[in-house]
């Protein structure tokens, strides 16, 4: 595949996938006796990785460390490698968590919406409550 079909395929600028074969977050990509890069089934994956990751947080740094790693010959990198993934991992579910938290949030402001509206009308609510039902004091995550 050459540089623009790859872009297509993971819907990466062609500057990007240069940049990460630059900086070393993917390994040297194979050329053709014209210069062109010609993409193989390991730099997809790379790629595909690359893309993943950063998506997932990983930070460039990490990511170069990472490629750096599995070119390697050294024994002990596999578990280098490993801890990095963990690492991002850990990264990863905290978001999630924290995701998971403002979603239920946003269901209960949605689901008791109408109500809550109706009783601040209605004059059923003074300015504490009606404070604490915006700031959300009250709320708990479901667990």
């Amino acid at each position: 595949m050459n540089s623009k079909e790859v872009a297509q395929l993971f819907e990466l600028p062609i500057d990007t996938i240069r940049y990460y074969e630059r900086v070393g977050v993917i390994p040297p990509i194979t050329r053709d006796k014209n210069g062109y890069r010609i993409f193989e089934k390991r730099d997809l994956n790379w790629i595909f990785l690359a893309k993943s990751l950063r998506k997932a947080g990983l930070s460039i740094e990490s990511l170069i460390e990472f490629a750096n790693l599995a070119q390697s010959k050294e024994n002990n990198v596999r578990a280098a490698q490993k801890q990095i993934l963990k690492d991002q991992l850990i990264e990863v579910n905290a978001k999630l968590e924290e995701m998971i938290r403002a979603r239920d949030l946003l269901e209960y402001k949605i689901e008791t919406f109408d109500d809550h509206v109706a009783k601040i009308n209605a004059g059923e609510m003074n300015d504490d409550e009606v404070e604490e039902l915006w700031t959300m004091k009250h709320f708990k995550v479901k667990q």
